[in-house]
């Protein structure tokens, strides 16, 4: 999976519309997302994250409605628009956290529902394949091998869990390793020598 382009307006810090052209590293491998404390580099990876999986890693049990910028216009809306390849495919998804604006009629605020679209590239166009955060979220997991945990654990570092990992002991640390990338079954495969060690020493002892 490669993302190539982000697009995002009146998400976190961001009021107005941004674009993050990745692809223009594509022959670089590797590149750096720099800025200074507060600049919203951590809120360009929440905009990855909540294209893909609707919540970003920094309002983990909370609603999406959170992600929508302080700075934004009533009448603005909030939306991420992201472009990633994979599988010799590219894709478009587009999404809309739930937001209120001002009516059109009378006074007062109306909600707006969250909204979201997959696209895919066919030919120079962009194709629909569906609408609707249910069925958006379903298309997804089909095309992307990689769940939201999963995702976070092997190509996404959530800033939250990076400053609990720094500041923990070193039990709390192998806990939080567990947790981020899932060593469980490596755990297991240790436990399982170790008890073929003992089993084997114990044959040679007799």
């Amino acid at each position: 999976m490669r993302i190539l382009r982000a697009e995002l307006q009146a998400f976190g810090p961001f009021r107005e519309r941004q674009v993050a052209h990745f692809d223009a590293f594509r022959e670089d491998g590797l590149f750096l997302i720099g800025g200074r404390t507060g600049a919203g580099k951590s809120s360009v990876l929440d905009a990855i994250v909540f294209a893909l999986y609707d919540v970003p890693p920094r309002y983990e049990g909370e609603t999406s409605r959170g992600v929508r910028s302080d700075f934004a216009e009533l009448d603005e809306p909030t939306f991420v628009d992201l472009e990633f390849e994979h599988g010799g495919r590219t894709y478009r998804v587009r999404r809309e956290p739930e937001w209120e604006r001002p009516k059109k009629r009378g006074t007062g605020f109306t909600k707006k529902p969250a909204k979201a679209e997959l696209f895919e590239r066919d030919g120079g166009q962009w194709r629909q394949t569906a609408a609707g955060p249910r069925d958006v979220g379903q298309a997804l997991s089909e095309i992307l091998p990689l769940t939201r945990d999963q995702f976070l654990q092997v190509m996404l570092l959530a800033q939250n869990r990076f400053q609990a990992f720094l500041n923990a002991d070193h039990s709390d640390r192998q806990k939080l390793l567990r947790s981020l990338f899932n060593t469980r079954e490596f755990q297991r495969i240790e436990e399982a020598a170790k008890r073929i060690a003992s089993e084997r020493s114990t044959e040679a002892e007799l």
